[in-house]
């Protein structure tokens, strides 16, 4: 689902406390900064709103390349092998460093098959749902997942699930409902339930991710895994594009195409990930929370202005609605 990786993911007491750019599933590093230089401020906002607004672009492109003729195998392939060298230069320099422990093959076992459910099988879910919906839509959908965490925390992990939390899931899946009967009504679509149901699945698989990812994490450290999981999850794509058919595609698709899944990776993935880092160390996680929350906002914009999509007042009245419930969630008591 078009996953992207983070510095940490960690249940907190509130499982679901964490920064959002689930439009790329990218939780960040829950670092709180209380006083900060003016210009370390500046930055840091500037950072939060140029890594925000990229993220957004996500789902644009994602669109463009459908319209091009990408398919969503393809498209996944050419992210996150796009990706992969960062991932591996990563990986590298963390292993040369002073004091870095051999890992257990356990370990790293660990860390592809969590890389399996919350890169390469929340991306695939997402990116073949929104073949069926618009990127309102979808990004809404996925913009829910931190009230899923809550809900997968209380049944595993024992936290306590009150009536913040359950008022802010009530107000996302409001929210998303009002949206997708808009949509439903507008395009008279079939399968926009289908492609929600997708989108959400996704969502579901990312935040089984979050949770589960934690422990090993703490074992070999959160770059290590995440570029583990990254590598792991390329890994997986590779197979299911190779025993589809999909190499012989790869002579006959547009270098358009081609264009898109570098900006993917790139632009929409890689840089953006680490300016909401960075945001994070500057002004804190609440604040880039904050910022990110107008995420769905700027994708619903994009999406009308360069997609064309339909629109309605109702689609911004559902957008505000779980933004609300997002942010409750979300949010310190």
């Amino acid at each position: 689902m078009n996953c992207i990786p983070a510095s940490c993911h960690r249940p907190a007491r509130n499982a679901a406390r964490f920064p959002l750019n689930h439009s790329d599933h990218a939780p960040a590093v829950a670092v709180e900064s209380t006083t900060a230089p003016v210009s370390q401020f500046t930055s840091g906002v500037v950072l939060a709103i140029v890594g925000t607004f990229l993220f957004a672009l996500k789902s644009i492109f994602i669109k463009l390349a459908f319209a091009a003729g990408a398919e969503p195998t393809l498209l996944l392939t050419l992210r996150l092998y796009f990706a992969l060298p960062f991932y591996i230069a990563v990986l590298w320099k963390i292993q040369r460093g002073q004091n870095k422990s051999p890992m257990r093959w356990t370990m790293i076992a660990r860390a592809f098959g969590l890389g399996l459910l919350g890169y390469y099988l929340a991306s695939y879910l997402d990116l073949t749902g929104l073949q069926y919906i618009t990127a309102q839509l979808e990004r809404l959908t996925l913009f829910t997942y931190p009230a899923i965490v809550a809900v997968l925390a209380w049944l595993f992990l024992g936290e306590r699930l009150n009536r913040r939390i359950i008022a802010a899931i009530v107000l996302c899946y409001c929210g998303v409902i009002l949206m997708y009967s808009q949509e439903r009504s507008m395009t008279g679509g079939t399968h926009v339930a289908w492609g929600v149901f997708l989108v959400l699945a996704s969502a579901i698989s990312y935040s089984m991710y979050i949770i589960l990812a934690k422990p090993t994490m703490q074992v070999i450290g959160s770059a290590r895994f995440t570029s583990l999981a990254m590598i792991g999850s390329t890994v997986f794509v590779g197979i299911h594009f190779a025993a589809t058919g999909g190499v012989d595609q790869l002579a006959d698709t547009p270098s358009i195409v081609y264009l898109y899944g570098i900006i993917l990776a790139l632009v929409c993935t890689l840089l953006p990930s680490f300016m909401i880092n960075e945001a994070i160390m500057r002004i804190g996680a609440t604040r880039t929370v904050v910022i990110g929350s107008v995420g769905p906002v700027l994708t619903m914009v994009l999406a009308i202005t360069i997609l064309r999509e339909p629109s309605s007042v109702y689609h911004f009245l559902g957008m505000f609605i779980a933004i609300i419930g997002v942010s409750l969630v979300t949010s310190k008591k």
